[in-house]
């Protein structure tokens, strides 16, 4: 198993380019994707919310696809390692917290998916206005249509509110690294030239 990132005894290790680049990829449709689902939810009936509705599922299936690629990256390029000042403690916080985040940007689209497979209004799913995404398999019975359609909705509801809160864990940890730490974690994975610098 290959190293995905660099160690020359000069800089800090750090991720790869392929890495860094899913990780920021990623990280900005979860943004759009966060956004559009706490404001389409808001908006009245319309053209301009169901426009909404469609970049929002597009955007999940984007980040579905991102992440199982991500998934089968790391499968042979390992994370640079934590620093070893790091408390094991926080360590093992930090390894659960990236377990929660791929156990949600699987859940979530997908529980998200099966909400629109087996909801009543038999809408399309649009990827961006390129092509159509089907639905996933469900069941005919209606009655288990309308339980599959309430389980799915609660727990892409209450997925959404983790994910947004473990997002503020992710970015204040990060922070705490780059700012009062000052170790590598922030710096590993950002372009060297947005990097900033030890001290």
């Amino acid at each position: 198993m290959t190293g995905t990132g660099t160690h020359d005894g000069q800089h800090d290790p750090r991720y790869g380019g392929v890495a860094m680049a899913l990780h920021w990829a990623t990280a900005a449709a979860i943004f759009l994707m966060l956004a559009s689902g706490l404001t389409m939810t808001r908006m009245a009936p319309g053209m301009t919310a169901f426009n909404l509705y469609q970049w929002h599922k597009a955007l999940g299936i984007t980040v579905l696809a991102l992440t199982l690629i991500r998934l089968v990256w790391r499968l042979g390029h390992r994370p640079p390692p934590l620093p070893d000042a790091m408390p094991t403690l926080e360590k093992l916080g930090a390894r659960l917290a990236h377990l929660g985040f791929y156990a949600l940007l699987l859940g979530l689209p997908l529980s998200g998916w099966l909400l629109v497979s087996v909801s009543p209004l038999n809408l399309p799913t649009s990827w961006f206005g390129y092509f159509l995404i089907p639905h996933l398999p469900a069941p005919t019975d209606a009655a288990l249509r309308q339980t599959l359609n309430s389980l799915s909705e609660t727990a892409h509801g209450l997925g959404g509110w983790t994910l947004l809160a473990l997002l503020f864990v992710h970015i204040a940890a990060a922070l705490r690294h780059a700012l009062i730490l000052h170790d590598h974690v922030l710096r590993s994975m950002l372009p060297r030239w947005l990097a900033p610098r030890k001290g």
